[in-house]
């Protein structure tokens, strides 16, 4: 458990007795970590000497009372000495080069994470933390810092200092009182709870009542205080009889009397809206044994003694909660017919109930790897400090994991404020997510103080800042799937509205630009359009071109009605994850399904070589099956009327397994990396490349390539051609005809 500091809070102007404190805190540790705590001691005794805090105490009584409360959290000498000096950094003249000389990088490093923390509260408006402290925004707030701790040892500190605060908040004026508490439920509590650490979540919860609602604290306080004998009285008849049928049986337990903290039968008066006499779990036992089979044995001897309540059993056992709490949670209707609670863990688990991460510090101290404790925590370290240029990705470890199904990203405006965002959100949904004008208005980001593209995916703890333009100029290309700008779904829509009302001319001519170009890279015709207007529901091409440059409708989404009526299958992708295998010749017969014939021998041509989504049509040759073409192949055009005859229609039958070689040509200007570029995209989208060949043209500059991929459909080949598109210098990229 995590006890009161025991320091004994000295009358103003009375000395402290830091003899005893030292004993307590440092007195079982080896000889240089005492002289270490020591020296700590006196160096913030000097520098917060004259410093008090508002009950008139001396500073230094914070100082050591943090401590001393990571002290019984069981963490390091370093912990404990950054605890004592955790705000002389803030609040003194020291400074973190002088702690860094003192005590070395490890006590520096955890102060300045411990002051970086205190940061978030000074960039929230004071004035308007109570009014701005919503559910969305305080869940923000602990999960950013959260995100922003590097080592866990800092969250702790902070945890401690924390507590000790709630603990002398008395000596504030109400209106303080109010506000510290409210951030302390919202931001605090469930940062302990979040980390299993269940002993300061709940004083942080029961004192942070007491100045929230303090009729309610006191009564139920009362109703536990009155009835406290004869629980007592009643809890121990319960404890003998379970102990002698443990006993009995074999068990090797110990069975205590567990307190119910007021807020957790507050907030449950609330939520079942029942009064306190209606709590099964107000009389509450807990039962501690050697190893999880016992667990369950002793809840059949449990529910063998007293009858179960219906609807009051968890196993967090077999079901941990998000913080790796583990128990056995039961009700029964006990002696003289009244109900009470029955907790059931192990050793282990109780230590991990009451300390939480805390718990596991001990494997860190004598250098051994616990790979468990560490897989648990990496979602915790994460580099913060907006103040700074960005360090490198490799700096970076794994973002926080929310308990939501979604894994969110938290950054910061250059104002403080906290904004949340789905995990992989670019800085471009940032704009928009900031005001739908500073997103159409984005030309250019910071992240850090740096400048970055406006695909790039934030981390959480970095501060943007967006750069605008006087007049809006958002551009179409931000709507492509396949260029990364934009991730979310909100962000997307407020831009197909700004082109939406453009006028009507300028998306039409912008519409037939966008499909124009994209028919062109992927080699194919327009066909009938009108068609493809009518299959869209739209009364003519001119209201489908509009709805194309003005976001409504996706190029693919005609690309892919034109494919089906030429005889293609609209939408079908195939899987990448399948074993790849260059299609060979002759095709497999269930390749392709040829109309009103049997199964023929299939080969596909060399001239245009079709992909899945292809238009294409047979050509029945001498002797070897047929040939399968694109239907605008420019062999199948100069057909002789004669032989068109031996044209037959066919589709694209079962093709899960295969890939189909494709030629790209590529004009770019020419430069150092061009093709190393080039091959990053194809390795990104695992297309492989069967062959190169490239040509420089001194006179211009222009590089001329033509390389042969291997891609499974005609949507993985529009989006490489897009990202390829994207690239430094390239001028040109499109499918060979």
């Amino acid at each position: 458990m995590v006890a009161r500091a025991e320091t004994k809070t000295p009358l103003p102007g009375q000395p402290l007795e830091t003899d005893v404190w030292l004993e307590a805190v440092a007195g079982g540790r080896p000889v240089d970590e005492q002289t270490q705590i020591h020296k700590a001691l006196e160096y913030a005794r000097q520098a917060h000497s004259g410093q008090t805090r508002a009950s008139g105490e001396p500073y230094l009584v914070h100082c050591l009372a943090v401590a001393e409360i990571v002290h019984h959290l069981n963490l390091d000498h370093e912990a404990v000495i950054a605890a004592i000096l955790h705000d002389v950094v803030e609040d003194t003249d020291a400074s973190l080069e002088d702690l860094r000389e003192q005590f070395g990088g490890q006590v520096c490093h955890l102060v300045d994470g411990v002051t970086k923390m205190g940061h978030i509260d000074e960039l929230r408006d004071p004035a308007s933390v109570v009014r701005s402290a919503t559910a969305t925004h305080a869940e923000s707030v602990r999960k950013l810092l959260l995100a922003m701790a590097e080592d866990v040892r800092v969250v702790l500190i902070k945890l401690a200092d924390r507590l000790h605060n709630m603990r002398t908040l008395r000596y504030l004026d109400e209106r303080r009182q109010r506000r510290i508490a409210r951030e302390t439920l919202e931001i605090y509590a469930p940062l302990a709870n979040r980390l299993g650490m269940w002993q300061i979540k709940w004083e942080l919860e029961d004192l942070a009542l007491r100045y929230l609602d303090p009729d309610a604290y006191h009564r139920i306080a009362s109703l536990l205080d009155g009835r406290r004998i004869d629980r007592e009285r009643h809890i121990e008849l319960v404890r003998e009889r379970l102990s002698r049928a443990l006993e009995e049986a074999g068990v090797s337990a110990e069975v205590t009397g567990r307190p119910k903290h007021i807020y957790s039968i507050w907030r449950k008066m609330r939520r079942k809206n029942i009064d306190f006499h209606e709590i099964f779990d107000v009389q509450a036992v807990r039962v501690l044994v050697e190893n999880t089979r016992d667990c369950y044995l002793v809840l059949g001897i449990v529910h063998g003694l007293w009858h179960h309540v219906p609807h009051e059993f968890d196993d967090y056992i077999a079901n941990p909660k998000a913080n790796n709490y583990r128990s056995l949670h039961t009700a029964v209707i006990g002696p003289e017919g009244r109900p009470v609670e029955v907790q059931i863990r192990t050793r282990e688990m109780h230590e991990h109930a009451e300390l939480g991460i805390a718990a596991h510090w001990r494997y860190k101290e004598g250098g051994h790897h616990d790979a468990g404790f560490e897989k648990k925590i990496a979602w915790l370290r994460q580099l913060l400090d907006w103040k700074d240029e960005e360090p490198s990705a490799d700096d970076f470890v794994d973002r926080f994991k929310s308990e939501s199904v979604e894994e969110r990203v938290y950054v910061l405006t250059p104002q403080g404020q906290v904004v949340d965002l789905p995990a992989g959100a670019t800085v471009l949904d940032f704009a928009y997510h900031i005001h739908t004008d500073i997103g159409h208005r984005c030309r250019g980001v910071k992240v850090n103080g740096r400048i970055v593209p406006l695909g790039y995916q934030l981390r959480s703890g970095e501060q943007v800042e967006v750069l605008t333009a006087r007049k809006a100029a958002p551009s179409r290309d931000w709507l492509n799937p396949h260029l990364g700008y934009l991730k979310t779904s909100r962000a997307r829509a407020k831009l197909r509205n700004w082109f939406r009302h453009q006028d009507r001319e300028i998306n039409i001519s912008a519409g037939r630009t966008v499909l124009e170009r994209e028919l062109r890279r992927l080699g194919m015709s327009a066909g009938k359009l009108e068609v493809v207007a009518e299959r869209l529901d739209f009364d003519d091409v001119d209201g489908m071109m509009a709805a194309l440059g003005g976001g409504d409708l996706q190029v693919a989404q005609v690309v892919g009605v034109l494919l089906n009526l030429a005889g293609g299958k609209e939408g079908e992708t195939l899987s990448l994850e399948s074993p790849r295998r260059v299609a060979s010749q002759p095709q497999r017969a269930d390749d392709f399904r040829i109309l009103g014939v049997g199964k023929l021998l299939t080969q596909v041509a060399r001239c245009c070589h079709p992909v899945p989504n292809d238009a294409i049509v047979g050509y029945i040759t001498r002797g070897r099956g047929v040939t399968i073409h694109r239907s605008d192949c420019p062999n199948v055009l100069r057909l002789k009327e004669e032989d068109r005859d031996r044209l037959i229609d066919v589709e694209w039958g079962g093709v899960p397994d295969r890939v189909f070689p494709v030629d790209i040509q590529i004009q770019a200007y020419d430069r150092p990396g061009l093709l190393r570029d080039i091959s990053a995209v194809f390795a990104n989208e695992r297309i492989n490349v069967a062959g190169v060949n490239t040509y420089t043209d001194k006179n211009d500059m222009i590089a001329r390539m033509e390389l042969h991929v291997e891609v499974t459909d005609i949507g993985q080949l529009s989006k490489v051609l897009s990202r390829i598109g994207q690239l430094p210098n390239i001028i040109e990229v499109k499918r060979k005809v």
